[in-house]
């Protein structure tokens, strides 16, 4: 089916069909996002939740996340598309008939969270672990969760405000960096589509307010903490107030002349978050990280973007309890060393193929 230039895959058709039947007029839903939610992921939950209201109605529905938004521009398109995201502690899930998992999947919920079954999934990374959803859709040559709800959008024929065009187009530049990574021709077509209807002053203002005045002693601290290893900078941070600070680090430094990647790391949350940015044109950052740190890590990521999350038990025990600044960073550039010691794209592990949401 073609609608508004944009091929409705007959996938898409069968999973619409399957979600209108598992849904009951006057429904209760509950969206969860896991992790900090970004654009893609709120865009996603916004799209979906206007399917089943417009098409069958929802008595009450609530959005939900594991964690709380962290970046300046997340917060702000929260604000600006009126939503309120709980966290997930803060409601009562059995209340809610249905749940919907946006932008993640049921084997990346753990810990405290492990009992949650979700009904519905939607995600665009490759498929993780043994789990079952009663309506599962998972695309993983998609850049963006956002095109394939624009899918659903326009097989449901529901009416889309400008607000959720912004919202999706939004989401499919941010996931995709501006279709810097990999990105199909879907993708490129549900952003022209948004285009036409959506705010793009709001997009540009929310895009032009990134960095808290509080991030800039960590700019600084990278200057003067940061190691050069053949075209690869290596930044440690020490404790940082939240992952995005290392991410708007990342991005700043690749920017350097001579940079082909750019690795910050900083302790939250009793974790090393290490953050792995790059051309995408040399070398593949998704690989790196797992070669890198995948068998004591978690995480994974893209060819110009990825994350990987060690305990500080982990890491205290690898080095021998000893966490200063210098043996932190020797340890980072001897992983980033043991790395290139692997061919890329050949015998990866099951570990290594592993790859979750990049915050």
């Amino acid at each position: 089916m073609q609608v508004e230039s944009i091929l409705i895959k007959k996938e898409t058709e069968h999973n619409f069909k399957k979600l209108m039947e598992m849904v009951q007029p006057n429904d209760s839903l509950l969206l969860l996002m896991h992790g900090s939610p970004d654009p893609d992921a709120i865009a996603s939950a916004i799209a979906l939740h206007d399917i089943i209201q417009q098409t069958k109605g929802l008595a009450k529905s609530v959005f939900v996340s594991t964690d709380p938004i962290r970046r300046e521009q997340n917060k702000e398109l929260a604000l600006s598309m009126r939503l309120n995201i709980r966290l997930v502690n803060q409601v009562d899930i059995n209340s809610y008939r249905l749940i919907a998992l946006l932008d993640a999947q049921p084997s990346f919920l753990d810990g405290v969270l492990k009992f949650i079954q979700p009904h519905i999934v939607f995600d665009h990374h490759p498929r993780e672990g043994d789990w079952h959803a009663l309506l599962e859709d998972i695309r993983p040559r998609y850049g963006a969760l956002s095109t394939i709800l624009t899918e659903y959008l326009l097989c449901s024929r529901v009416k889309v405000s400008k607000i959720l065009h912004t919202a999706l187009l939004y989401g499919i530049k941010t996931d995709t960096a501006n279709f810097d990574r990999d990105t199909l021709v879907e993708d490129i077509s549900a952003y022209a589509y948004h285009t036409r209807y959506g705010n793009l002053p709001l997009i540009r203002r929310i895009e032009l307010n990134q960095i808290p005045i509080s991030y800039l002693k960590s700019f600084d601290n990278a200057f003067h903490q940061i190691n050069h290893f053949r075209g690869r900078r290596i930044i440690f941070l020490g404790d940082v107030e939240t992952p995005d600070v290392c991410v708007q680090v990342a991005d700043f430094y690749l920017r350097l002349i001579g940079t082909y990647y750019v690795v910050v790391a900083g302790i939250v949350d009793n974790k090393l978050i290490i953050i792995f940015r790059g051309d995408g044109y040399r070398k593949n950052c998704g690989e790196i990280a797992q070669n890198a740190c995948g068998l004591i890590g978690h995480g994974g990521g893209h060819r110009s973007a990825a994350r990987i999350e060690i305990s500080l038990d982990v890491l205290k025990e690898k080095l021998d309890g000893n966490l200063s600044q210098s043996n932190i960073e020797k340890f980072l550039v001897e992983c980033l060393k043991k790395s290139g010691k692997h061919k890329t794209g050949k015998n990866t592990t099951t570990s290594q193929r592993k790859k979750k949401r990049i915050l």
